[in-house]
């Protein structure tokens, strides 16, 4: 079994040459990413996987993303401690956790119960006290707390849900894998209106291809 100290020089070295390398220089995220010990929401099986390059699996046939991808995703953000998040796909709650040290406030939407309620006991456990849970249907996003300065997706739907566009703030950017068998993480930015009053148009973006697991729920 490893030890608390071979933990931290794990995450370390995660930090250095998977994340870092990879140009990610945010020194908030870096900070972040090598102070959450990613060990504490893998199944107990990938313990000694946890700090290795790639996605592992979690239950209810579903994944805990690859280090870097969380990172870039968070990245591409823009978090301020201002910041309110929406996010879809909590799971193991590990993406859940990178989102509450960097923003004011997650709300955090999991449409499967189990790993509703095992994200939620795990996080409060931890003493994360700005993250809001909610059991339910992702695509519609939560409307009653929008709009959102940031949405991260967790999961990949096969259009872009419109809901979620809608939700977010004018300035605000969203993050979201798209896909079926050929997925593609997109940055969707709501621009700010200009002086005439113009709706602000959207702006989207192709960052890099991904796989995750397919968006749970469907759209009436």
């Amino acid at each position: 079994m490893l030890f608390a100290k071979n933990y931290a020089t794990l995450r370390k070295k995660m930090v250095r040459d998977q994340i870092e390398a990879r140009g990610i220089r945010s020194p908030q995220i870096l900070t972040v990413m090598q102070k959450i010990e990613r060990h504490l929401f893998v199944r107990p099986e990938y313990l000694n996987r946890a700090y290795q390059d790639g996605p592992l699996p979690i239950n209810c046939q579903q994944t805990v993303s690859q280090p870097y991808i969380v990172a870039l995703m968070t990245d591409l953000l823009n978090l301020t401690p201002a910041s309110k998040v929406l996010e879809i796909g909590t799971g193991c709650g590990y993406q859940t956790a990178v989102l509450a040290e960097l923003a004011s406030t997650v709300y955090s939407i999991e449409i499967l119960p189990a790993l509703a309620k095992s994200a939620k006991t795990r996080l409060q456990r931890l003493n994360y006290q700005n993250i809001h849970f909610k059991e339910g249907n992702g695509h519609y996003g939560w409307q009653e707390h929008a709009p959102y300065d940031a949405v991260l997706v967790a999961a990949a739907p096969k259009v872009v849900p419109e809901q979620l566009v809608q939700q977010l703030s004018e300035g605000g950017r969203m993050v979201i894998p798209v896909g079926d068998s050929e997925q593609s993480l997109l940055l969707i930015q709501k621009k700010i209106p200009t002086e005439d009053g113009i709706k602000p148009a959207v702006e989207t973006t192709e960052v890099t291809g991904v796989s995750f697991v397919p968006m749970v729920g469907s759209v009436n």
